[in-house]
């Protein structure tokens, strides 16, 4: 069988702020169509990987591959998803002028969005179910709601890849649930999700792949193989007792009680 190119492919990427390692070395690749988990504890650096692969941190060292060729090549190639807390949600601008923005890319410099590129936003709209919020400014709506928008907006790039960082943070279980619904049909469709997550009950739900990270690569792979108790004590440092989750895992199920809660780590 022909050699598949990865969606993503990282090597040696290294980040520091002010001198202190926040990524070390870090090797990484993801297959397209795959649904990927990126877990670990506070200041692990989960957000940061997002960031630097997508170039808006400076990096020391390392190398991005997008599709087979380097990122600053491919950059249009992934639609991206912020934590909420770093949204102006008091910018004035509708949901569907967010949306709209999701086409820049494939405009250029010169021209403006017009009809083409607004019946593509309320396609996205309609299949996040957000079509009646069109003309609502984007701070109007709830927290699951700002989530579907944005990921409305990375859905108009028709981008093969999808990076989203916490966008379950502040939503509830139904909105969560139908998020996942969505994302697992981008992937169904030959899309590749990279997904920053805290919530250790879920991956095996709503994951077919995840990598565990403290700063470092601590295991990346299948969930059955890379989310062991073991894997799980080495990237939070510190044992994590049996609580009979099952997912298939080779050594014992974790306890997920007493773990911290995370969000907008470096």
């Amino acid at each position: 069988m022909p050699e598949v190119t990865p969606a993503l492919k990282i090597n040696g990427l290294t980040v520091a702020y002010d001198s202190i390692p926040v990524l070390w070395n870090v090797d990484l690749s993801i297959n397209p169509g795959v649904m990927m988990g990126v877990v670990g504890p506070n200041g692990a650096g989960k957000s940061t990987l997002l960031k630097a692969v997508l170039g808006v941190v400076p990096t020391l060292a390392g190398r991005t591959e997008v599709l087979g060729k380097r990122f600053t090549k491919n950059r249009q190639q992934i639609g991206y998803v912020p934590q909420r807390t770093s949204v102006d949600w008091d910018f004035p601008t509708t949901v569907l002028d967010l949306v709209t923005m999701g086409t820049y890319g494939s405009l250029g410099w010169v021209w403006r969005p017009g009809a083409k590129q607004r019946k593509q936003a309320m396609a996205a709209l309609e299949r996040f179910e957000l079509a009646e919020f069109a003309k609502r400014q984007i701070g109007e709506l709830s927290g699951g709601q700002q989530q579907r928008a944005f990921l409305a907006r990375a859905l108009v790039q028709n981008a093969p890849i999808y990076f989203l960082d916490e966008p379950f943070a502040g939503v509830d279980a139904t909105t969560e649930k139908a998020i996942v619904k969505l994302l697992q049909s981008l992937r169904d469709e030959g899309k590749t999700i990279v997904v920053v997550h805290h919530d250790l009950t879920t991956i095996c739900d709503y994951f077919d792949e995840i990598t565990l990270i403290n700063k470092k690569i601590i295991s990346t792979g299948p969930v059955s193989c890379a989310f062991t108790a073991n894997l799980l004590e080495k990237t939070y440092g510190g044992p994590i007792k049996n609580c009979g989750i099952d997912c298939g895992f080779r050594d014992a199920p974790v306890e997920l009680k007493g773990l911290p809660a995370e969000s907008n780590d470096a």
